[in-house]
């Protein structure tokens, strides 16, 4: 489609020397397709088969509070601040700070996995040690234990971040809360998560 409206925009302008037309000519929008979504179920069976506890609870946190795969890859010991109960994102999307909820669960699996794997800086280190995980391996992970459960919807570490906001809203939280805690920018984006929440459409229909 926007091949043809480049086409256009350079006939007019260029060939019949109309320069008054070209910028009347917009190019089309780029189709936003909604977000794959887990139901509840799937994700109460999802951790059970992530391989390896490190990335078990990497994508368990990553559900838990709705972060980026680089969020959660790049998460550091100190970030974690239990006094508070919640979680610093450092230099999110967009290089952003901005805090999450952690919740008394999560708190107590960080902490079984603290004590198992002793992370130096890095909560989620890589194999050697020397530095963070790197987002493709969790998503790797999540791959493998999608195809272990016959998952046949489209999964990536993102979806976790989108039943995460869908699941909240279906709960009842205020779209603005979802939005601070998904890091969003504008209000807009967030709102998608309203066209595939079953909970937003069942209230929605007229009889």
């Amino acid at each position: 489609m926007n091949q043809t409206v480049c086409a256009l925009r350079f006939f007019y302008g260029v060939t019949l020397g109309r320069s008054d037309l070209p910028e009347r000519i917009a190019y089309a929008g780029t189709p936003r397709k909604l977000p794959v979504v887990l139901s509840a179920d799937e994700v109460v069976g999802f951790p059970q088969a992530v391989k390896g506890t490190r990335n078990r609870v990497a994508l368990m946190t990553t559900y838990a509070v709705g972060l980026r795969a680089t969020e959660a890859a790049r998460l550091q010991v100190t970030d974690i601040d239990s006094s508070r109960m919640v979680i610093r994102i450092e230099q999110g999307k967009g290089g952003k700070d901005r805090y999450v909820m952690l919740s008394p669960q999560l708190l107590e699996i960080l902490r079984v996995y603290w004590r198992l794997t002793k992370p130096g800086r890095w909560l989620f280190p890589r194999r050697d040690g020397r530095g963070p995980i790197h987002p493709q391996t969790l998503g790797i992970a999540c791959r493998a234990a999608c195809e272990f459960l016959g998952v046949e919807k489209r999964v990536t570490v993102h979806t976790l971040r989108h039943s995460f906001a869908t699941h909240l809203l279906e709960a009842g939280t205020d779209i603005r809360i979802i939005q601070v805690l998904l890091g969003h920018r504008s209000l807009a984006t967030t709102t998608l998560y309203a066209q595939v929440s079953t909970a937003v459409i069942g209230r929605s229909q007229s009889f």
